[in-house]
């Protein structure tokens, strides 16, 4: 074993008590337990409330033909307080909410959903888990082959409340976007930079170079 393993698995932690507070469209829980320390022994029963969210997916569509990417902005309110405009520029994104549907159709449905795209080849950038300190949600990231030809628009369900601006940017424009703030979430930073460093790699594959 190196320093970087677990030194600790799932067997040591032990839930004394799991309360479920709020439920809406999304679950509260409040959780009591203990686990294993460092130097020996258990810990004392510590309290802590966890974010219920099912796994989600997102995608970076990616035109190598035109060198154009595609994302999409809409309000989220997690930005109401603090940021000048709560209107975000992010990656095609959904939630698991299909029983047995995989993060790959699920993120095909989403951007016909979100953005009339068909998307062809996936590659995975990343699973990771946005916010372990409070959320159990993990977010699969993928970048898409698309034919951005035409691309952009107004989408979204309106029954859910979705009004959704989709707008293509070309690939030489990313470092300044990156630099300019105006993509602040974590999994379009992630992707953006992940084309950035293989765009060579994926245009061969993809038959654009």
């Amino acid at each position: 074993m190196t320093d970087l393993d677990p030194r600790f698995t799932q067997d040591d932690v032990e839930i004394l008590e799991r309360e479920t507070p709020f439920q809406g469209f999304f679950r509260v829980d409040a959780l009591t337990l203990r686990h294993r320390q460092y130097e020996g022994g258990w810990g004392k029963p510590i309290r802590r409330e966890l974010f219920v969210r099912p796994r989600a997916a997102a995608v970076l569509p990616y035109d190598p033909v035109r060198g154009e990417i595609l994302l999409v902005e809409q309000f989220r309110v997690g930005a109401l307080e603090w940021r000048t405009s709560p209107w975000c520029l992010e990656l095609i994104a959904g939630l698991a909410d299909k029983d047995g549907e995989s993060a790959e159709d699920l993120i095909r449905r989403e951007a016909v959903e979100e953005a009339g795209l068909t998307l062809g080849v996936m590659e995975t950038v990343a699973q990771y888990m946005p916010s372990p300190g409070g959320t159990d949600e993990r977010l699969h990231v993928f970048v898409g082959q698309a034919d951005l030809e035409g691309a952009g628009g107004i989408f979204g369900c309106p029954d859910e409340g979705e009004d959704i601006r989709a707008l293509t940017v070309p690939v030489a424009q990313i470092p300044e976007l990156l630099v300019s703030g105006r993509v602040d979430n974590a999994a379009s930073l992630i992707a953006l930079q992940w084309l950035l460093l293989h765009r060579n790699e994926l245009d061969v594959r993809w038959g654009a170079a």
